[in-house]
């Protein structure tokens, strides 16, 4: 497996990590009051759908353990040229359902290209 690889898997890791530590004991009212806090969530997704996509483009084969790889870089095309359209709640329910799922995928992942 290839160093870029590894470090894309790294990279979706720690924004991962981030969005989770961000919103530690964070509601989804002070979420959505912190103009703050919204945009480092929003910059982490932004490195995720990057980091994946282009782990995506070394290793097409990513979709198979990553099936949402596609919807994943889709937010981040939506956050990044749809700014003025990102809608809170889908956001913070990306942070509350789907990034505590991804994480142990992209882990084994990781472990995995590391073999």
């Amino acid at each position: 497996m290839s160093i870029e690889l590894k470090q894309r898997l790294h990279d979706a890791i720690e924004a991962c990590r981030a969005i989770q530590s961000f919103n530690h004991g964070i509601t989804y009212e002070k979420y959505s009051d912190s103009l703050l806090l919204r945009s480092g969530v929003e910059r982490q997704f932004e490195i995720l759908g990057e980091a994946l996509g282009k782990a995506e483009l070394l290793n097409p084969g990513l979709s198979q353990s990553i099936p949402d790889i596609r919807r994943i870089v889709g937010l981040r095309n939506r956050i990044i040229h749809g700014y003025d359209s990102v809608d809170d709640e889908i956001i913070w329910d990306a942070v509350q359902t789907h990034v505590p799922k991804l994480l142990p995928i992209l882990l084994a992942e990781l472990a995995i290209t590391r073999q």
